[in-house]
């Protein structure tokens, strides 16, 4: 009898059957408010009609059109949609399918257009689960155990994350930016420093913002060392963190700015597609043949993506991020002050995290589990993440309403009060 593999671990023990918008029924008909969103995919909710209708009349029409083949009509469409969201500049496409590939084509195309053969990345974050992208993955040494020897090349600096190291956010970030500096003298000079790769926001890290002070820093080396600065926008993109970009929440001088954007997970409402951007004077250095794949830019999920970003603008979906997101932290806020166990409720938007510590101050991942297994049994659906599975995080869909929310929040309370 063939059967899944042994290692694929259910954060829930939902049987899904059917989904409406922020909401799961498994095959008995049970409601699940869900706050995973698939990891953040499902932006626009489960089966947004107008999603639903656009993926169904392209499947009558052209299901795959391979784009280094033959072009289609839906991939040209998404280029010029995307172009009025994308930062300035950033005029150039190529698509692939899942974060993961999109974070390697960025690598791809930061070495050969500098040459260089080194890559930083940051303490704490989480880039894909392929060989490259594993070895660029510091979140957790499960994405990256067992397979070694890693990609050589690969260096990492810290990230400015105020609870770990347990300082102030403006010392982190002098202290991340000054360990950085050292690392460029000590052991990867500029001049073999092809990129620095960032996430906005740490996503399996633990849900911790940076900041405009840190991301301006490394936007200042890179430009004084010809460095590209790739941005990793893969789950904190199209409008999760209550600006369509989660850069754009530092970037309010212009002076954080991406030279190459990944983007995923929410471009399509749950079809696989990413894609990187970058401006047309990076991206014309690409070697001929470097970028291509079979699936890149389905014809499909470049449709649902079009819809996608129809029903975002049409429903205003960014700005009711920001507010539920607000409404959220309040009410996550409200039940953190009454329990101990949880030293800090953060995040940006629809991407919230409750971190859980113990008596001595240590990360309670026992703890952190077990009011997100509570919660799911009490009908609220969440997941962990964090170097210690130590924060449980919501992730709804961006259509969430504020009754969900409410609804949401008491649930949580009554599990947390439950689990103790």
């Amino acid at each position: 009898m063939t059967a899944l593999s042994p290692v694929l671990k259910q954060a829930t023990g939902v049987l899904a059957a059917r989904g409406e918008g922020a909401v799961l029924y498994d095959e008995d008909n049970r409601r699940y408010l869900d706050f995973t969103a698939g990891i953040g995919v499902t932006s626009t909710g489960h089966c947004h009609p107008h999603v639903v209708e656009a993926a169904q009349r392209q499947v009558g029409t052209l299901i795959h059109a391979q784009y280094t083949t033959v072009m289609h009509r839906p991939l040209l469409d998404l280029v010029d949609r995307l172009g009025e969201v994308l930062p300035a500049g950033l005029d150039r496409m190529f698509f692939t399918n899942s974060g993961s590939e999109a974070v390697e084509a960025a690598l791809r195309l930061a070495r050969q257009a500098t040459g260089r053969p080194n890559v930083v990345v940051f303490h704490g974050g989480f880039h894909g689960r392929t060989v490259a992208a594993a070895s660029m993955t510091t979140s957790g040494t499960k994405f990256r155990s067992g397979f070694a020897p890693m990609m050589a090349g690969v260096h990492v600096a810290p990230f400015p994350d105020p609870t770990h190291y347990g300082w102030p956010v403006e010392q982190a970030t002098d202290f991340a930016l000054a360990q950085l500096d050292y690392l460029l003298q000590t052991m990867t000079a500029p001049a073999d420093t092809a990129a620095f790769v960032v996430e906005p926001v740490l996503g399996e890290g633990g849900y911790v913002p940076a900041n405009a002070r840190f991301l301006a820093g490394l936007r200042e080396r890179a430009d004084q060392h010809g460095i590209v600065l790739v941005i990793d926008e893969v789950q904190t993109g199209v409008g999760r963190t209550g600006k369509f970009w989660g850069h754009e929440h530092f970037a309010s001088d212009g002076f954080v700015r991406p030279d190459v954007l990944i983007t995923a997970k929410g471009l399509a409402s749950g079809f696989p597609l990413s894609a990187i951007a970058a401006t047309d004077e990076l991206m014309s250095k690409a070697w001929p043949g470097s970028q291509g794949g079979t699936y890149g830019g389905n014809a499909v999920a470049c449709a649902a993506a079009l819809a996608t970003l129809d029903v975002i603008r049409d429903e205003k979906l960014v700005d009711n991020a920001a507010a539920r997101g607000d409404q959220l932290r309040q009410g996550l806020q409200l039940v953190a002050d009454k329990h101990d166990a949880i030293t800090d409720v953060r995040g940006l938007g629809l991407m919230l995290g409750n971190e859980f510590r113990d008596a001595a101050g240590k990360p309670d991942g026992a703890a952190a589990a077990a009011v997100q297994q509570e919660a799911a049994r009490r009908g609220l659906l969440l997941l962990t993440c964090g170097a210690w599975g130590q924060v449980v995080r919501f992730i709804p869909a961006l259509v969430v309403d504020a009754d969900q929310v409410d609804e949401a929040v008491g649930i949580w309370a009554d599990a947390v009060n439950a689990v103790g």
